[in-house]
């Protein structure tokens, strides 16, 4: 159906930019909105997507994504202060008459009873609610043809070597990002990781993750996450630096989650696999995340050391973690190293733990993601009752390395970069044929890992 007049002026005028508020932002129980413009061709316009917390993905039609925008401009005039019952009949009405400038012959309270509707329906996705609204779930791979952007950006902010020597500490045998050519570039500075991050507002990217490298050893990593507090921010980190301050001032800098790497309850085992005595450290992290009422989840990539995975969920459970991760090696960086291919698992070993894992979560109200396409199929992950893990390269996510160049994700580091984020022009980047071709393989919902599958010849 053609849009029309009214709503394609409004489209040309508002529908430039994606679109976010925060509902409840003290917590618990926040919802983080972004909603992400359609696009317009032939005079016709395409549906909105909203992303609900940074990962839901709802399809919004023409009419409620015009009546959201306008509620969340509503919404955002009272940033920083309590919204009162007062102000929230304020809100829908001003929205209402907002609304009616584009379909003038529906009612105010037509307009209401639908911002009512939309909000509704947020929450109940946000905090896992049965949904009363038939909303269509979207998958990403369905979108794909609509977007501009991914939906994250990983930020490659500290690399694993400044000035010729290494720059971790610790020294993982998994690590994906050592001993790769991009590993090695140097960092960019505050001012032009911020002009980064702004630059991601503009395109359409509504959450940025920091990370590295060890993203901790960048002593203005504060200032970058309070310069991303639009986005949902996410820190992907070893743990070791999160003292008690450390933590509160994370939370200061609005970050919304964190995910720490925890490779076993066992000293020694995790020890080893991370090339330092640094467990005491990173459990006092975890508890200071925790403590400090940091969003946090705990990341183990399995290997034979640590097979007993349920013994360090017992750990964590113990601790008062609550959402875990785990995921099969990428076999990229040192992990493509003989060191770490000697410890890789079959896909039958891990398929096994995860039996195991997932009944003791589920047990035990924790909630486990297992994120590594192409270890386990649709079928096995629909019986075990979790989502089966899809690539996201070049679609759902991309990555920037230390020096600002674009790659499809942060593990896929050796071949030449897609352009640089800074100096090129990201639709230049966007729709180059090397990114074209990674988004196709991953709009296709395949459940396995371009990495591992290369050197097949397929790819």
């Amino acid at each position: 159906m053609k849009a029309s007049k009214r709503e394609l002026k409004y489209a040309a005028e508002h529908f430039n930019e994606v679109h976010h508020t925060t509902l409840n932002p003290e917590g618990p129980g926040v919802v983080r909105i972004h909603l992400v413009p359609p696009l317009v061709k032939d005079n016709n316009i395409e549906p909105s997507i909203a992303i609900i917390n940074g990962q839901d993905i709802i399809p919004v039609n023409v009419s409620w994504s015009i009546l959201l925008t306008e509620f969340i401009e509503e919404v955002n005039k009272y940033s920083g202060r309590e919204i009162t019952e007062e102000d929230a009949d304020l809100i829908r009405e001003n929205t209402a008459i907002a609304v009616r400038k584009v379909y003038p012959f529906v009612g105010k309270k037509r307009l209401k009873t639908d911002i009512y509707r939309i909000m509704n329906t947020f929450k109940q996705v946000a905090y896992r609610e049965d949904v009363e609204e038939d909303i269509g779930y979207m998958s990403i791979g369905d979108y794909a043809p609509y977007m501009r952007a991914p939906h994250r950006m990983d930020l490659m902010v500290s690399a694993m070597t400044r000035d010729g020597k290494w720059h971790c500490n610790q020294s993982c045998v998994h690590c994906y990002a050592a001993g790769q050519c991009q590993s090695s570039e140097t960092e960019l500075s505050t001012e032009e990781w911020k002009q980064i991050i702004d630059k991601c507002r503009v395109i359409g990217i509504p959450q940025v993750t920091f990370t590295g490298g060890e993203p901790t050893m960048r002593d203005d990593l504060f200032e970058l996450i309070d310069h991303a507090k639009w986005f949902i921010t996410r820190l992907n980190t070893n743990g070791i630096k999160l003292t008690k301050d450390y933590c509160q001032n994370l939370k200061k800098a609005s970050l919304d989650s964190a995910q720490i790497t925890f490779y076993s309850s066992d000293e020694a085992i995790h020890n080893k696999l991370v090339g330092a005595e640094r467990y005491k450290d990173t459990v006092a992290g975890i508890e200071n995340a925790l403590e400090a009422g940091l969003s946090l989840s705990i990341n183990t990539p399995l290997c034979t050391l640590n097979r007993d995975y349920v013994k360090t969920l017992k750990f964590l459970h113990d601790k008062g973690v609550t959402y875990v991760t785990c995921s099969g090696l990428i076999t990229t960086g040192n992990a493509a190293g003989e060191e770490s291919e000697n410890l890789q698992l079959t896909n039958a070993e891990v398929r096994d733990i995860l039996k195991e894992s997932v009944a003791y979560c589920f047990a035990n109200g924790m909630e486990i993601s297992f994120t590594s396409p192409g270890w386990a199929d649709d079928e096995f992950c629909r019986d075990l009752g979790i989502s089966t893990p899809n690539c996201g390269a070049g679609l759902s996510n991309m990555a920037l390395t230390p020096g600002g160049n674009v790659v499809p994700c942060q593990s896929w580091l050796s071949d030449q970069p897609l352009g640089n984020f800074l100096n090129d022009e990201w639709g230049d980047i966007w729709n180059s044929d090397a990114c074209k071709a990674r988004r196709d393989f991953a709009a296709q919902m395949r459940c396995e890992c371009p990495r591992r599958i290369i050197k097949t010849g397929r790819l």
